[in-house]
């Protein structure tokens, strides 16, 4: 079996989004696409799928076993998914059905694509999700799982049907660095049955553990291809070593800040949460104060979400209690979202989306310039819908929207797990400076440790995963200093 692109690039009427490149895959091999947001890495794998976007056209060619894919009509390319053609999707809630149990999800792919009979394919469907840490998930909504749990999910739903062309498109963002592992590994099992493996990913990382090639793009061109190995060693252009150099784990070290003063915005004692008959935290105490910035770490699955939101009041604990400062409005707590184009009304500008917010808020237009040139955002911006803006950007408007309401605490859930490495580089700093500045508590989510590392005054640490079933403590850790 082989996979080769020749020249295939991608226009949008006269406009090249993605210049004419050529690669070739065969049994057995993997090639791994890498670059920042809007680098054109998915419209590459969505050409090979053949599921561009309207007035966008794949030119060039698309051989899979000699056939030319981009010659097949709708309904004969559509006959290939999951079965010759697999796409793990890059935004897991976009793929999966928001009424349909989890289980029933990967099952009605083994039972109606792959062919198996009912009992078949209920056996197969519980060792999947077991072999991904899902047995307990079964009869959960998408909306009850966490973000990493969700991933795996539709992980397990793709890839059921054993199709030998796997375009992995960043499959594993948001989760931690063992789940991350894990699908890793499974992604090199399929490899190994003789299939074969494009990976689309910015976890600098990820393309270290998959090996094989890795061809850098940026701006819709590739810079360089090469041997893993020796590329991510030794990257020839200079984005590439921009690239390798933003990942968190060689950011230099950073002095560590002041203690943080002041009265505590909040307080929390004694929390405690269940959730689908699990204890997810007991015991649980802290306090945050202003310009404090305390990193949340802990395995997908574990509760950091759950614990944001019982800090915002936007859930309740089932025991302990939660104190915020006095005399301030429910708006003054801000949440950060993991993904950002959750966040955003998708059919409205952000120009509109944001005009709501500031007579909604009774807010002084003349605060957005001066932010919109701190956030590097262009005015231009406010034109467009929420989805015709990069991940980076989006995430900085949403940094925009929040900080015009003064938050004094501001949960950031994951907010960098979607963004390059570039970007996160851009926008992590930025974020901590103007939380510092405006004595604005920041409780930071990252399954990245180096990251936390480098960014938080201390840690608060959860542990087991929630399918391990264990009931959990918070352990907590101060940033110590560093030198260098």
């Amino acid at each position: 079996m082989t996979l080769h692109a020749i020249d295939l690039g991608v226009w949008a009427g006269d406009d090249c989004l993605v210049a004419p490149c050529s690669f070739r895959l065969s049994a057995g091999e993997n090639l791994t696409l890498l670059g920042e947001t809007g680098a054109g890495k998915s419209l590459l794998a969505q050409a090979i799928m053949g599921t561009l976007p309207a007035g966008l056209e794949a030119r060039g060619e698309v051989r899979l076993d000699g056939r030319q894919l981009l010659d097949l009509r709708r309904g004969e390319r559509r006959r290939l998914w999951g079965r010759e053609l697999v796409l793990l999707p890059q935004e897991p809630w976009h793929a999966l059905d928001p009424l349909m149990r989890a289980g029933e999800q990967v099952r009605e792919t083994y039972r109606f694509v792959a062919g198996d009979d009912a009992g078949r394919a209920r056996e197969r469907t519980r060792r999947a999700l077991a072999r991904l840490g899902l047995g307990q998930a079964a009869r959960r909504l998408p909306s009850e799982l966490s973000g990493g749990m969700a991933q795996r999910l539709a992980f397990a739903a793709a890839t059921a049907a054993g199709g030998r062309l796997v375009i992995a498109d960043e499959p594993t963002k948001g989760l931690d660095s063992d789940r991350r592992d894990e699908v890793v590994a499974l992604l090199q099992e399929a490899q190994r049955d003789g299939g074969m493996l494009l990976t689309i990913t910015h976890d600098i990382r990820v393309a270290r553990r998959l090996g094989g090639r890795v061809m850098i793009l940026r701006d819709g061109r590739c810079l360089e291809e090469g041997e893993a190995a020796e590329l991510l060693r030794r990257p020839r252009s200079d984005f590439g070593r921009r690239l390798l150099a933003a990942d968190p784990a060689e950011w230099t070290a950073r002095a560590t800040p002041p203690r943080a003063a002041g009265e505590p915005v909040l307080r929390a004692h004694g929390l405690g949460k269940t959730l689908g008959g699990r204890r997810l935290f007991e015991a649980l105490s802290l306090s945050l104060s202003p310009g404090e910035v305390v990193g949340l770490a802990g395995p997908s699955g574990c509760g950091k979400s759950t614990l944001g939101n019982l800090l915002l009041g936007l859930g309740t604990p089932d025991r302990g209690r939660v104190e915020r400062a006095a005399g301030l409005a429910p708006h003054r707590f801000q949440k950060l979202y993991q993904d950002p184009p959750a966040a955003f009304a998708p059919h409205w500008t952000l120009g509109t989306l944001l005009d709501d917010l500031l007579r909604r808020h009774r807010l002084d237009r003349d605060r957005v310039p001066p932010l919109l040139e701190r956030l590097r955002l262009s005015s231009a911006l406010l034109a467009r819908r929420p989805g015709e803006v990069s991940g980076g950007e989006l995430q900085r408007f949403s940094l925009l929207r929040v900080l015009l309401l003064d938050p004094v605490l501001l949960f950031a859930d994951e907010p960098t797990s979607r963004l390059d490495p570039l970007t996160q580089r851009e926008i992590l700093p930025l974020m901590t400076e103007l939380a510092r500045e405006r004595g604005c508590a920041l409780l930071l989510v990252s399954h990245d440790r180096d990251l936390v590392r480098h960014s938080c005054d201390r840690t608060l640490e959860l542990g087991t995963p929630l399918n391990q079933g264990s009931a959990l403590t918070a352990r907590e850790e101060r940033a110590m200093p560093e030198s260098g």
